[in-house]
């Protein structure tokens, strides 16, 4: 039911503009209707799995490196968390298979995995060490964006959308729980440091790296021979044997297996050769992981027969239409409803409320993130139909972004950077990849490698603006009633 609350948003507002504003059914309607519950069925195994196998574990080997205070042992638990988390996380497989699809095979699905859980499990790394040491998150915030801003400039046209996708999708169901307990955990128990300080911003340097990363990858990629013709070639013998349906099945469920693997391996290793303590209900931890592969299996299935194709016939039914006025508005509904719901963004406004004592109120934290991301997206669709270049967007809103982190309270700027990154969810990231891809494919004049990719990115940073300027606000229209009171 937990499963199917997250999607009725997602499906409402395709209800409202397919039969009351579009008039129409699709012709694959009962596919698409299936292929979501199918996506229902396998997130609420995937969380269900979470809940009883990786997060108790991931929790309790968090607290026990923070109270043995070993430097080297916690930033290599940091890296491993890291990097094994994000390897398996729903949305990036997604938004990777999407990119070797639309490239043509020049971008590798496995390379880019590898390449931002790499990234992810560096930068988890690199928190530790910030929190340890009680180095200011703005510090590390303001350089890492000077960065992402420099390599924007000489990163190829064809990777910067992906890139910035790649670093708003890294954060969702699996990391944002185990990153941020490592993160609040380990500065509760230092002393000196805040939980609200101190605590929050691994969660916004884990969506920072990858960009950088991505593009460095793709400055490479794109500066060998283009394979796109032997590709074709190999294509077309491909097609005449295509496997079996039941086989497909099989290598698709084995490749779950692979990607949940590290996960595992990275539990037990610190479990038993660094603790060397037994798992304290190793049934359930095993029941646990088994939920998690048939889950991740079935929210794939899913994707593949519904949350594609409703993104992909949204776009092409809307631009059919004269005027983009339903596109925006498509846009911005799709991204505050499914922000609103959704389950990350739900638990770290709980965890922000409870280490701020009364400073932060979690239910006006969701609804400034819901406002920024549908922002945010609507934004990105503005762009994509007119074509601007998107690193000027991306530019101009990390420099407004470093301006706000300058002059906003120092209680909210890792909060609001790690809020950035918990706005697209499982089912957000498939579906706006989908309008993006199926949009630039509809308008004349639009790449879709280039101009397709990029929406996740926007919704990304428009949370963080929204939540800095309520902040600033708040903390002025303070000052000004205290004023007043003496």
């Amino acid at each position: 039911m937990h499963a199917l609350k997250n999607l009725l948003p997602i499906v409402s507002v395709v209800l409202l503009f397919k039969l009351i504003i579009l008039q129409q059914v699709p012709e694959n309607s009962i596919s698409m209707a299936a292929g979501l519950l199918i996506v229902a069925l396998g997130v609420a195994l995937f969380l269900q799995g979470l809940e009883l196998g990786i997060f108790p574990v991931g929790k309790s080997l968090s607290n026990q490196f923070a109270r043995q205070g070993s430097l080297p042992v916690l930033l290599g638990f940091g890296f491993c968390l890291g990097f094994s988390a994000v390897v398996a996380e729903p949305a990036l497989i997604a938004v990777a298979s999407q990119a070797e699809v639309i490239s043509a095979g020049r971008i590798d699905a496995t390379t880019l995995r590898l390449l931002v859980a790499a990234s992810v499990g560096t930068v988890t790394a690199l928190g530790v060490f910030r929190i340890i040491f009680g180095h200011p998150i703005h510090h590390y915030m303001i350089i890492g964006y000077i960065l992402v801003v420099v390599v924007t400039f000489f990163a190829p046209p064809e990777i910067v959308g992906l890139a910035y996708d790649s670093g708003g999708v890294t954060t969702n169901v699996v990391t944002v729980p185990l990153i941020a307990a490592l993160g609040i955990g380990l500065a509760a128990s230092i002393r000196g440091r805040s939980p609200l300080k101190d605590g929050f911003g691994l969660v916004a340097m884990a969506v920072m790296v990858p960009m950088i990363s991505v593009q460095l990858y793709g400055a490479w990629v794109y500066a060998q021979p283009d394979p796109a013709l032997t590709l074709l070639s190999s294509s077309a013998s491909e097609q005449s044997s295509a496997p079996h349906p039941i086989l497909t099945g099989l290598l698709d469920l084995a490749t779950m297996v692979r990607d949940v693997l590290p996960i595992i391996i990275t539990i037990l290793f610190f479990q038993y050769v660094i603790l060397r303590h037994p798992l304290a209900n190793p049934r359930q931890v095993v029941l646990g992981f088994i939920l998690v592969i048939v889950g991740l299996y079935a929210f794939v299935i899913g994707l593949k027969m519904g949350l594609f194709p409703i993104g992909t016939s949204m776009a092409e039914q809307l631009i059919a239409r004269e005027g983009y006025l339903l596109i925006y508005l498509f846009a911005f509904l799709i991204g505050f409803a499914t922000t609103m719901a959704e389950p990350a963004l739900l638990a770290i406004g709980k965890q922000a409320e409870e280490a701020a004592s009364g400073q932060i109120n979690a239910a006006a934290i969701r609804l400034l993130v819901a406002i920024g991301v549908a922002i945010g997206i609507t934004l990105g669709v503005w762009r994509l139909i007119h074509g601007d270049p998107l690193h000027y967007y991306i530019i101009v809103s990390y420099l407004f972004v470093i301006v706000l982190t300058l002059i906003a309270p120092g209680y909210i700027v890792a909060l609001a950077y790690d809020l950035g990154g918990v706005t697209t969810s499982e089912v957000t990231v498939p579906l706006v990849t989908a309008l993006g891809i199926g949009l630039a494919s509809q308008i004349e004049g639009r790449n879709v490698l280039i101009d397709g990719f990029g929406l996740i990115a926007f919704a990304s940073i428009f949370p963080i603006v929204t939540v800095m300027l309520y902040a600033i606000w708040a903390d002025r229209r303070n000052r000004i009633v205290k004023q007043e009171g003496v």
